[in-house]
């Protein structure tokens, strides 16, 4: 599963800050004829002092003081996933205090790509109580699959847009190297205008960190599927990971309809022989770094993890 806070059915979360939420707090009247709504996210709300529809309606499900959860959502140790797209009738907020969230993955297949299916999928997740879903469709109409199924769902709902940009470029180009950085953002943007709550992406997956894989190879290599697209791309096309080139675009865009960013931990091990390996303890430091600019940037954040490790 694509971790937010609710990850690998762990959760171990790293939360942060900036999201609208399906609640707009604050339209600004800036005076010019037709001049578009400006939406304010939760961590913008919860920064000036505002606790949102959103805040209480987690705090009361939680039984946390309001104040506190919001105090917690704008130091950025809490997010609350909610796109101003995308109108909820619950919310789940992930983090410092709060009980341990449950993700349920779903998702098409090229051998199976019913819509019927996936909502089936989506309401027995539902029925056993998951806080949250991610649509990991990779087969038939991606794009009709997540929209009917954010449409449908009442839990929070997530997305990798990397896997919709690479099943495009392999039906297109008939490679997943041959998709272009800007098609790739495509695919984010999409997803976000679509109302996907929380979006994973691999950017920590860089040729440094990549480079360390190849002085200390694994047992297992690459066990993320986005990880091993991102890092394929990179070695064919023999260019930087391009949401790390250009992270700053992709906070913009995030920001703009308050998707929490998911930080895919794309390095993670798939055995417990490469756990804490140079290429995964490479790959936290620049999540790390990453996480502080998107907190800084106003985007709520999270990161996955941690693959399979010793428990102690």
């Amino acid at each position: 599963m694509k971790l937010v806070a609710v990850t690998n059915l762990t959760l171990r979360c790293r939360e942060s800050v900036s999201q609208p939420s399906a609640v707009t707090l604050a339209a600004a009247d800036t005076g010019l004829k037709g001049a578009a709504v400006v939406n304010q996210t939760q961590i913008d709300a919860a920064r000036k002092g505002q606790i949102t529809e959103a805040m209480k309606a987690v705090a009361q499900a939680e039984s946390m003081d309001v104040e506190l959860l919001r105090s917690r959502i704008a130091e950025g140790v809490i997010c609350l996933p909610a796109n101003i797209n995308r109108r909820a009738t619950s919310y789940c907020a992930i983090g410092h205090g709060l009980r341990t969230k449950v993700n349920a993955n779903i998702g098409s297949s090229m051998d199976n790509a019913s819509i019927e299916h996936e909502l089936a999928k989506l309401k027995a997740a539902v029925d056993a109580g998951a806080d949250a879903v991610m649509d990991l469709s990779t087969g038939g109409d991606l794009r009709a699959i997540r929209q009917k199924v954010i449409e449908s769902s009442t839990i929070s709902v997530g997305s990798v847009p990397i896997y919709e940009a690479a099943s495009r470029s392999a039906r297109r180009y008939g490679n997943v190297t041959k998709m272009s950085a800007d098609e790739m953002f495509d695919g984010v943007f999409m997803h976000c205008k679509d109302g996907v709550d929380f979006a994973t992406v691999h950017c920590g997956v860089t040729r440094q960190v990549v480079d360390c894989l190849r002085k200390r190879p694994r047992v297992c290599d690459i066990v993320s599927r986005g990880g091993t697209f991102m890092e394929a791309w990179m070695d064919v096309n023999d260019r930087e990971n391009p949401f790390y080139e250009r992270f700053d675009e992709l906070l913009d865009m995030l920001h703009e309809y308050d998707v929490t960013l998911s930080l895919g931990d794309g390095l993670r091990p798939g055995a417990i022989a490469d756990a804490c390996d140079m290429a995964q303890i490479e790959e936290l430091r620049v999540l790390t770094e990453l996480a502080h600019r998107a907190l800084d940037r106003g985007v709520q954040v999270m990161m996955e993890g941690p693959g399979h490790v010793p428990l102690a």
